[in-house]
């Protein structure tokens, strides 16, 4: 009877073990499903969080909530369409212009300095890159098309998720045993938690940093900064490879102008990560998930290399769940280990 008890542990963790080597090759197989399901869990908590937003406030129940959200989204979408529109789009196409001119300008630059041969290398390297990849101009086309088929689908889905939460819930959770069944409703609930806490922080950020660029740049006379701005929010949404994209166009429009503004406009953009890495992060994600650099750029490459470049943009949310998740079920109910679960006050395997 004793050596049974012991036992017990042991084969908890064979199971966790060879679940999650099954569940692996299962989202290998299955990857593309795989990520339009877990966008439209990212879409589906966005929008649950402003349905209990609106709950909270007024007596309308969920349905009618989620109603009213989504019809504000779409009116909110088009007022400011109708407001900035023509003046984005100005600006994207002026981004488009100036971009040609700016290479040039670089390169002028280059040239003159002493790195000049040694950085003419690197970039007759580059230019032979991208002409075998505009050779597969018309691969990357069909695969534009089935990305954005798949933004649709998570859209879709996420609101067919958010109108019936609990109904989902239960139902995944059917599909374990009865005794366990609580557990990883715990886990579901604590993933989620974490989840909706990341998502609303990392909006907070991508909004401000996005702005405070967009302020810099115009601040030093670098063209197109609104664009640049909306371009530096909209990508800050990756970490660590989303602001290494973004300054690379304003720095080479800072040429345009001068080497002393692309200079510049590089130092914008290091000091705005300094800023959101050890003032906008700590203070928005204290209560979220704090996902180590090393963890967070390991997953970028992997879920990539995995999904291709519609996983570098759910890389991140991606992690927190896997995180939460493996923390709850693996370290603290395989191993019995006492650690603070992501999105919650108390330290769980007590």
């Amino acid at each position: 009877m004793e050596s049974s008890t012991s036992l017990r542990p042991y084969v908890a963790r064979v199971l966790v073990t060879l679940a999650l080597i099954g569940l692996g090759l299962l989202v290998w197989q299955l990857s593309d499903l795989v990520l339009v399901i877990f966008g439209a869990v990212v879409v589906a908590v966005l929008l649950h969080s402003l349905v209990r937003l609106v709950t909270r406030f007024t007596p309308l129940s969920d349905g009618i909530a989620l109603g009213v959200v989504l019809v504000l989204l779409v009116v909110g979408f088009a007022l400011l369409m109708w407001m900035f529109g023509a003046q984005v789009a100005g600006e994207m196409e002026s981004l488009k212009q100036s971009l040609p001119q700016a290479w040039a300008h670089f390169k002028d630059w280059l040239d003159a300095s002493p790195l000049g041969p040694m950085a003419k290398q690197g970039i007759d390297q580059l230019h032979a890159s991208m002409s075998g990849l505009a050779s597969k101009a018309g691969a990357l086309a069909m695969s534009a098309s089935g990305n954005l088929t798949d933004m649709v689908l998570m859209v879709v889905g996420g609101i067919y998720l958010a109108a019936q939460p609990k109904v989902y819930r239960d139902g995944m959770l059917k599909l374990f045993p009865k005794d366990r069944r609580a557990l990883m409703g715990d886990a579901f609930d604590a993933s989620g938690t974490a989840l909706r806490a990341w998502l609303g922080g990392q909006l907070l950020a991508m909004l401000v940093v996005g702005t405070l660029t967009g302020l810099g740049l115009w601040a030093l006379g670098v063209p197109v900064a609104f664009g640049l701005g909306i371009i530096t929010a909209l990508l800050d949404f990756v970490p660590i490879v989303g602001p290494i994209l973004a300054a690379i166009p304003a720095v080479l429009l800072g040429f345009t102008v001068s080497p002393q503004v692309a200079l510049g406009a590089l130092a914008v953009f290091v000091v705005m990560q300094q800023i959101e890495g050890h003032v906008l992060q700590p203070l928005i994600q204290q209560r979220a998930v704090d996902l180590p650099p090393a963890l967070l750029l390991i997953s970028l490459f992997g879920i990539g290399a995995l999904f291709g470049l519609p996983g570098v943009i759910l890389a991140a949310p991606m992690t927190v769940v896997i995180f939460v998740l493996v923390k709850r079920l693996y370290v603290v109910e395989a191993l019995g280990t006492e650690t603070p679960i992501p999105g919650r006050d108390e330290v769980a395997g007590k």
